[in-house]
């Protein structure tokens, strides 16, 4: 049994099988899911786990370079965009419509599903490289 960091079985192999520039994906419960991504579904109610709390669960196994997010977060949930930049705070950070992050879906390694419940709390994570 592992000591530390994901104990979650599928979260777990999913970043271990990662390579520099690959992405997976974190999103809220109502974050629609291509055909062929894989889903990881964690969510069990509202808000249980919330999205920050998977992002930062996900954030001690994996190296980060760059971030995708929706536009429309800057308006509609700024909280939640200062969350994932105190998270991140050197990561560079690349906003597109929520359409184009929702189509993007379907390059991602997985998809991890939250009980988040606030609007556009959803993100891609593109793996960076530990040396």
């Amino acid at each position: 049994m592992k000591k530390t960091g994901i104990i979650n079985s599928e979260v777990s192999a999913v970043v271990a099988n990662m390579g520099h520039m690959d992405w997976l994906s974190i999103g809220d419960a109502g974050m629609p899911v291509p055909m062929g991504t894989k889903k990881i579904d964690l969510a069990l109610d509202k808000q249980l786990p919330s999205f920050m709390d998977v992002l930062n669960n996900v954030l001690k196994e994996m190296k980060v370079q760059k971030i995708y997010l929706a536009d429309e977060i800057k308006d509609q949930n700024p909280e939640q965009l200062e969350n994932i930049k105190k998270a991140l705070p050197d990561v560079e950070i690349e906003f597109m419509p929520h359409s184009d992050l929702k189509k993007n879906l379907a390059k991602t390694h997985a998809f991890i599903r939250t009980g988040e419940m606030t609007p556009y709390s959803n993100i891609i994570l593109e793996s960076g490289v530990t040396f």
